[in-house]
């Protein structure tokens, strides 16, 4: 019995020792390589929860190497640890639309009139994030569980503006690349419009809705939807700091936030790659900003440059960079950056002058910034209307933490309160 217990407390000593290491690694790599600005209200709160993320990816990496899970399998189930209780205030249903998971919420209260339908895509670099667990009559693998990242935002939106919202569980990367993702949200939206009768939802106000990753697809599904003749019409996009382009990593925002939570710059072209190869093997030269040939780069330039970004968003330092070639090989394996289902930023403008309302939410210290002013931009040289709300104080992922207790933070509440009144004035 006592070389029981002398075991037990040499592991326990041992595993617990292990543990403060790890802590202690991750906050020495967070003061180490990330930059929290100023202008960052609460930058402890982002401090900690930066370092719960360093940690849980550390632990999966040694995990991966251990050959009990991969780093990306295990951050998924991390993130899906917590499941939230049954809402008082809405119906809430998990289904297939076509061969894509779903979950609708619908507000209990009774409307007088049919209500506002909104696609909800999840951010997470198209590698993280999707639907709460399915049921197991519904869920093909019903061992899998399905994170709930976005399950307190998409009940936020549905409940407050009365809303009848799908949040769509698409393929993820890298075991799913581009475009499976884009074609599962394209084939949710479309059979979705095919049947709002049946949700009892107004054909004349539907919005297609994401952030992050979950904005690119938003973009690229309305620019797919524009000009149809055999579907209603979109009434609105709602893209929340939306990634829209691939070509140039090094625009202002880009340099001025690359060091700062929760979206370092080298993971954003990391998440991307992610979803075009599945993998990251020509990182650098994508940082570098030679992947991509010089006239391609050249015919772009009219809607992505830093010319085209306000000088105001600029005085934080900017340093121009000289364009750069690439070798056949690089681009034969990046020439799909070129294609707007990718990157929507790169549509032409017969495509954006047929685009509905938007709705774009920035954050000042947030890799993505750059990406949302040039589409607010191109929107509005083409005719369509935009309602911005740039969130000075806010940084990428800022939304998600509206409702996380004592680690969320004001300038969260009131973007997605601001989306809020947007989607109630369709």
């Amino acid at each position: 019995m006592a070389v029981v217990l002398t075991v037990l407390v040499l592991f326990l000593t041992g595993f617990l020792a292990a543990f403060i290491l790890l802590v202690i690694g991750a906050i020495n790599f967070d003061f180490s390589n990330s930059e929290i600005p100023p202008g960052v209200n609460q930058p402890a709160k982002l401090r900690m929860i930066h370092i719960s993320l360093i940690f849980t990816a550390v632990v999966g990496k040694i995990l991966q190497n251990l050959g009990i899970c991969t780093q990306v399998s295990f951050v998924r189930y991390m993130q899906g640890r917590k499941t939230p209780g049954a809402d008082p205030n809405l119906f809430i249903e998990d289904l297939w639309f076509e061969k894509v998971p779903v979950r609708i919420y619908q507000p209990k209260v009774p409307s007088a009139s049919q209500r506002r339908g909104v696609m909800f895509f999840h951010g997470g670099g198209w590698v993280f994030g999707s639907i709460e667990k399915m049921h197991p009559n519904l869920n093909p693998n019903p061992t899998k569980s399905l994170s709930e990242t976005h399950e307190e935002l998409c009940r936020f939106i549905a409940r407050e503006s009365e809303s009848v919202v799908v949040s769509v569980g698409y393929r993820l990367a890298p075991e799913h690349k581009y475009p499976a993702a884009y074609q599962d949200c394209l084939s949710a939206t479309q059979h979705f419009l095919q049947h709002l009768g049946h949700y009892g939802v107004d054909p004349a106000r539907v919005a297609v809705c994401g952030d992050s990753a979950g904005g690119n697809l938003a973009a690229a599904v309305s620019q797919s939807l524009a000009g149809s003749s055999h579907l209603p019409r979109l009434r609105a996009q709602i893209l929340i700091y939306p990634g829209l382009q691939a070509l140039d990593f090094n625009l202002p925002s880009y340099q001025q936030n690359q060091g700062v939570p929760l979206l370092f710059r080298e993971r954003a072209a990391f998440y991307m790659l992610q979803y075009l190869n599945g993998n990251a093997i020509k990182l650098e030269e994508v940082l570098e900003g030679c992947h991509v040939p010089i006239d391609i780069k050249l015919k772009y330039n009219k809607w992505v440059s830093p010319d085209n970004i306000p000088e105001e968003f600029k005085v934080r330092g900017y340093k121009p960079r000289v364009l750069l070639d690439c070798t056949t090989e690089v681009f034969e394996t990046m020439k799909r950056f070129c294609e707007p289902t990718l990157c929507p930023l790169l549509a032409e403008d017969t495509i954006i002058q047929q685009l509905p309302e938007s709705f774009i939410l920035t954050c000042e210290y947030d890799v993505l910034r750059d990406d949302g002013l040039l589409y607010k931009k191109r929107l509005e040289d083409n005719g369509v209307p935009v309602t911005w709300y740039h969130l000075e104080d806010g940084f990428h992922g800022i939304i998600n933490s509206f409702n996380s207790d004592w680690l969320s933070f004001p300038a969260g509440k009131r973007g997605l309160d601001n989306i809020v009144n947007f989607l109630r004035s369709l």
